[in-house]
């Protein structure tokens, strides 16, 4: 009976085991090299502007009183042509200027406030409205309003409706120069991270822009506004 010969076999045997080393060699090998490459960092840059604001919407309100309603619609007509012409004396052009229906009230239709009858039967809100490009123009008008009150003229404050409004609208003038240096801020940071982690820093994996906001200053200026985005910026990291 003959034996069968393994040599052939054996050979074969020790082709397919170097052949499955070697790729498990070369496999190691593009992951250690895969994991390299995913070696990253993620920073954010900051860019912050400070502006004037380039429009303002000012209410003016004020109220009247009487027993008599016809009256009441004469001072309140009265009232606002006097508010109109102080304006136009102050330099704001009779476009940025509008005048709203009053809100007249009639007491005796309400059935609230005890037995104690009001002092006037009807009182009205009125309100004038700037709206104007002429923010300092309109600043200096409101630092001379009192002199309208002190000819007799009751202003209403401390209402939610009546308060000044600031606009910026040049947000896309700026957006530009902003991501640039928000952009650039994030290199930075980046690239000290990559110096101090005996790191090179490599191209830009992923980027995404925050959302710009506009806010006040502060509550004493609102007419200066604040303009602020956060770039977010990953980097690629290599020895």
């Amino acid at each position: 009976m003959k034996t069968p010969n393994s040599a052939p076999a054996a050979v074969l045997g020790a082709g397919i085991l170097a052949g499955l080393l070697a790729l498990g060699w070369f496999a190691v090998e593009a992951v250690e090299r895969f994991k390299g490459y995913e070696r990253t960092v993620t920073v954010k840059g900051l860019a912050e502007r400070e502006v004037p604001a380039d429009i303002v919407i000012w209410p003016i309100q004020f109220t009247a009183a009487s027993n008599d309603l016809q009256a009441l619609y004469r001072d309140i007509a009265a009232s606002s042509e006097r508010i109109e012409k102080f304006l136009a004396d102050q330099g704001i052009a009779a476009q940025a200027v509008s005048v709203s229906l009053p809100a007249v009230t009639d007491k005796s239709a309400q059935r609230y406030g005890g037995n104690q009858p009001a002092p006037f039967r009807y009182t009205a809100l009125q309100t004038v409205t700037v709206y104007s490009d002429e923010v300092e123009a309109v600043r200096a008008a409101m630092d001379q309003l009192a002199q309208l009150g002190r000819e007799g003229i009751a202003f209403s404050q401390g209402n939610h409706q009546g308060q000044t409004e600031y606009i910026f609208t040049g947000l896309n003038d700026l957006k530009p120069e902003m991501i640039e240096q928000a952009t650039v801020e994030a290199r930075q940071v980046a690239q000290k991270f990559a110096e101090d982690s005996d790191s090179v820093l490599g191209k830009i994996k992923r980027a995404s822009q925050g959302q710009f906001s506009i806010r006040d200053r502060d509550k004493n200026n609102p007419h200066i506004k604040k303009v602020r985005v956060v770039s977010t910026i990953e980097y690629y990291l290599s020895d």
